[in-house]
């Protein structure tokens, strides 16, 4: 018979996907040193890009997902709002990746800082060079997720296991601005990377860490009746303890049959034992 879910079952998903996010941008942070050092070719450096992007995009959204359903009822509209953000984010930018991964690198398209405009070809319009259409879409995404954060902070408390939570939710959020400057400025160098960069690389490893943190704390804790989650029943099924209300009516009709049927008897029995009496005594 299937059964709540609670906190603890939501926070359990959350640490993980709040960690197998980080591990994701671990891996675009680790890339960019590479690509700017040039230690590995620009087709290798963009393979370990772009498939360490696409492991933050899922389980972030699951991440939020499982935060809008840990706090208090009354702040979901916040943590609502931020999944839907969530969704546009992991749209976008999983779409990019797969392009990018599935067609364009195997086509043997790539960039380079000396030559933005990248290989030439057919496929030249989905190779996400600088200023290009996925470039766009890329940066869009990102800045989905930092208004994603931005909003779900307004539904986390300012103090106790919700608060280093809010603090990096907010900080990535107030970076929205310098990140879509190094995105969407004409022109695209080394150190408008670091302008956008070295903030993101401290801001959304802090929040998914500490969003980890914080699941992994909940999960620890019994929930209370009230904070379990029902699932939706089957067909013909009723929540355990809840009587059939055609049980109660026949069980109703039965006692009430059994009192009527027995106070005549009794009456009638003590009525004859009452003439008897009389006539004795006659």
């Amino acid at each position: 018979m299937s059964r709540p879910y609670d906190r603890t079952d939501i926070a359990k998903v959350g640490t993980w996907s709040a960690l197998v996010a980080l591990a994701g941008a671990v891996g675009y942070i680790v890339s960019v040193p590479l690509q700017v050092l040039d230690v590995v070719s620009p087709s290798q450096d963009s393979i370990l890009a772009f498939v360490s992007s696409l492991i933050i995009a899922t389980p972030f959204l699951l991440a939020m997902l499982a935060l809008h359903y840990v706090v208090p009822e009354e702040k979901r509209f916040w943590t609502h709002a931020a999944v839907l953000m969530a969704v546009i984010y992991a749209t976008y930018n999983t779409l990019n990746y797969v392009v990018q991964l599935a067609t364009v690198l195997p086509a043997g398209y790539t960039w380079t800082f000396e030559d933005q405009q990248g290989t030439v070809g057919p496929l030249s319009l989905l190779n996400q060079t600088p200023h290009s259409l996925f470039w766009d879409i890329d940066g869009l995404g990102y800045i989905f997720l930092n208004v994603a954060t931005l909003l779900a902070a307004q539904g986390l408390d300012r103090s106790g296991a919700q608060r280093w939570v809010r603090r990096f939710f907010l900080a990535n959020g107030l970076i929205t601005p310098v990140f879509a400057i190094a995105y969407f400025y004409p022109t695209f160098s080394v150190p408008l990377l670091m302008i956008g960069g070295v903030p993101w690389a401290i801001t959304v490893p802090g929040c998914l860490l500490s969003l980890a943190l914080f699941f992994h704390r909940t999960s620890k804790v019994r929930p209370h009746a009230s904070e379990t989650i029902p699932v939706a029943r089957g067909r013909g099924q009723r929540p355990r303890g809840q009587l059939d209300t055609t049980r109660q009516v026949a069980t109703g009709i039965c006692a009430s049959g059994a009192t009527l049927g027995t106070t005549p008897t009794r009456s009638g029995s003590t009525s004859r034992r009452q003439r008897q009496g009389g006539r004795a005594t006659r």
